[in-house]
């Protein structure tokens, strides 16, 4: 059950650090108000630090593999976010990156 809270932590603190860096991109209040914005910097900390928390002990104490899937989950909804708000397709190179990223993902939470 950690492990789910982790990820989903990742998850989260992933797409509000998304819209804090790239919503600059797509309204002007973010653009206008960058300290604002910096702002919510504290939650998005927060939240990563929990997600470590959780899945470290998932792992009985190991550091890489919750690296590796904040990293993975990251990348994941990057491309998302991206390709939904900015129409950017994925190019064949974006999609085996992707791949891997999952990879990443998988490796760590199902080789023991």
């Amino acid at each position: 059950m950690k492990i789910v809270i982790g990820v989903l932590l990742f998850l989260l603190a992933h797409i509000v650090t998304w819209f804090q860096l790239n919503g600059q991109f797509l309204w002007e209040i973010f653009k206008k108000n960058p300290i604002l914005i910096s702002i919510s910097g504290i939650l998005t900390s927060y939240l990563f630090i929990k997600a470590t928390q959780f899945t470290v002990k998932s792992f009985d104490g190991l550091l890489w593999p919750p690296r590796f899937i904040g990293f993975g989950v990251g990348i994941i909804v990057y491309a998302i976010l991206v390709s939904y708000f900015f129409n950017e397709g994925i190019s064949l190179k974006t999609f085996v990156s992707l791949l891997l990223s999952l990879a990443l993902i998988l490796i760590q939470l199902f080789w023991k």
